[in-house]
């Protein structure tokens, strides 16, 4: 991969937009019908995991100080493709919202092709549901629990954030491109896909308040080979119609008059009661 350099005043390039003017959504839909569209990656740390992932870069836009490391990336990356980085001061850079949060340096990148169930459920023995979280900075801190404490895949409902959604990715620490996940489009449901995980031999466990739960360190979950975890939104949690899809509910014991965690607190907390031995 080569790069080449190109010095910029202003953010006004078409070839920019994509950095501080596009959604998401448009980002992810940039280049349809012809293949899978983009995200943004922030942090040189983040950059790094993702092209460490595979993922193929786009264009870069960072800070001149940011040359001698754009140059080191490119043995990285294996590319032989020039690649353009859009080189900008800060005082231009700033003009971006987040800008603070990126550490100087952006990459835009192409997304993968999305996995299929079976990708993930012939390759590991723990997984995270998740239905309709939303908010992308739990989505993230989840992914980044997930990859520490051993979860091999996260599968997420349509309503949940994207997890390439940038700060999804940025909060992960780019986790988000180690762990293996999939997002359920068009009707698919968690307690659809709890009856899917059954049959390939997983026993479901739904995280809810409900009085006959067991703890995430019961017997009951521990001896089960393959074990998916199913955590809900936000402010809801899950659907009853997802809690009677699974094995067993599990609430974490709580002190003080306290009901209830945060999603990516109890998360964490279940994946290291379960992880393997």
């Amino acid at each position: 991969m080569k790069i080449r350099y190109i010095e910029v005043h202003d953010l006004g390039d078409p070839e920019l937009v994509l950095y501080h003017s596009l959604n998401e959504a448009q980002l992810k839909h940039y280049f349809e019908p012809v293949r899978e569209g983009l995200f943004v990656a922030e942090t040189p740390v983040v950059i790094e995991r993702a092209l460490a992932a595979g993922y193929v870069p786009y264009s870069f836009l960072a800070e001149p100080r940011y040359m001698e490391w754009l140059d080191r990336l490119c043995p990285v990356a294996g590319l032989d493709d020039e690649l353009p980085a859009y080189i900008a001061e800060e005082d231009v850079l700033r003009n971006i919202t987040g800008y603070k949060l990126t550490r100087g340096a952006l990459c835009a990148m192409y997304r993968k092709p999305p996995l299929k169930l079976d990708d993930i459920t012939d390759c590991t023995s723990r997984i995270a549901v998740l239905e309709n979280v939303m908010n992308p900075t739990n989505a993230g801190a989840i992914f980044r629990s997930a990859a520490a404490l051993g979860i091999g895949a996260v599968i997420m409902t349509g309503a949940s954030t994207d997890p390439m959604y940038r700060r999804c990715v940025r909060v992960s620490m780019g986790t988000v491109f180690s762990v293996p996940w999939i997002r359920l489009e068009n009707d698919g449901t968690a307690a659809g896909i709890a009856g899917r995980l059954k049959e390939k031999g997983f026993f479901c466990a739904a995280m809810a308040l409900k009085d006959d739960s067991v703890t995430p360190d019961d017997p009951l979950l521990l001896k089960n080979d393959k074990i998916a975890v199913f955590l809900g939104t936000e402010e809801a949690g899950l659907g009853d119609e997802t809690i009677d899809a699974c094995d067993a509910t599990v609430m974490i014991p709580m002190q003080k008059g306290v009901d209830s965690l945060n999603v990516s607190v109890a998360a964490g907390i279940a994946f290291w009661s379960i992880r393997e031995r």
